[in-house]
């Protein structure tokens, strides 16, 4: 077997699993050479594969160690306010990140596909961050080279001590983080490339989009705002119902805040057994058994 740029995911969450979790743990079992570590007060999901790690930490001694490792004070009151301080995991969880040569960040409302065909040891070895928009810092994936410039990068973020340790969500991840690498995000795509030879940072990383968060702001790949109905996962592959894909994941956000608002609840048992099926079918109903 190659061995392959070793990879860690970092994603704290805290609450509850949402009704989506075997699915998403079922696509993390499909790609057996990336690691990821959440942090959680949830219960340990049963039957983790080798490759998902859940270390069972407070959220109050999860803030307590993000305070105390970025030297600012960070004791908010709703954990989404974690979005925020994304850009900073790698910094904050240093010393679990030996061995590593990339670190990422993401979120749990999404199911990957096969993620290494997307990052490739041809964009691994040319690039130092990659990410799944063409204009921003996907907040959803976004990987960085383990070396200490991109584990403090968030540092250049302006006002991040007194942005961080505000209570109040300030999209961070997706806003200040990508203005260190994306100048004049909305010039015409010509002088946006232009443009962007100069910033050195840019020049090091990868946005291209992706096509993996549909229904919302971005368009299609044939530039309408028609969407794939219904999205496929078949034994660790990611398409839909206008595109065989493959795609590197599929987050459903859209439906997350939307559709999926009025659904009623689903047998936990039922969505364990689809996710272990091996394929299975998604849409503004929720998640369906796959053709055989």
């Amino acid at each position: 077997m190659v061995n392959r740029p070793p990879i860690l995911f970092l994603i704290p969450y805290f609450g509850a699993w949402p009704f989506w979790m075997p699915f998403f743990v079922q696509s993390c079992r499909a790609n057996p050479d990336i690691d990821w570590l959440l942090f959680s007060d949830c219960p340990v999901p049963d039957n983790l594969p080798p490759n998902v790690r859940v270390r069972s930490i407070s959220y109050a001694d999860y803030c307590a160690l993000a305070a105390q490792r970025m030297g600012i004070e960070f004791a908010p009151a709703n954990p989404y306010k974690l979005c925020d301080i994304e850009p900073a995991l790698g910094h904050i969880h240093e010393n679990d990140l030996k061995g590593y040569e990339f670190w990422a960040f993401g979120d749990l409302d999404l199911f990957y596909g096969d993620l290494r065909a997307w990052l490739s040891d041809a964009r691994l070895k040319r690039y130092d961050v990659l990410t799944t928009h063409a204009r921003r810092v996907a907040g959803h994936l976004c990987v960085l080279r383990n070396t200490a410039r991109y584990r403090q990068l968030f540092m250049r973020m302006k006002q991040w001590q007194q942005r961080f340790s505000d209570p109040q969500h300030h999209a961070m991840d997706e806003g200040a983080f990508s203005r260190l690498f994306v100048w004049r995000k909305n010039f015409p795509r010509p002088l946006f490339k232009l443009v962007g030879l100069f910033n050195p940072l840019r020049r090091a990383s990868l946005f291209q989009e992706a096509y993996t968060t549909p229904n919302g702001c971005i368009a299609w790949r044939d530039g309408r705002h028609e969407f794939p109905e219904r999205w496929y996962w078949r034994s660790g592959k990611v398409g839909n119902d206008l595109d065989a894909g493959p795609y590197p994941y599929f987050h459903f956000a859209c439906w997350k805040r939307n559709e999926w608002r009025e659904l009623a609840p689903q047998n936990a048992s039922i969505l364990s057994a689809i996710a272990a099926s091996g394929h299975w079918i998604v849409d503004t109903e929720g998640f369906h058994p796959g053709e055989p």
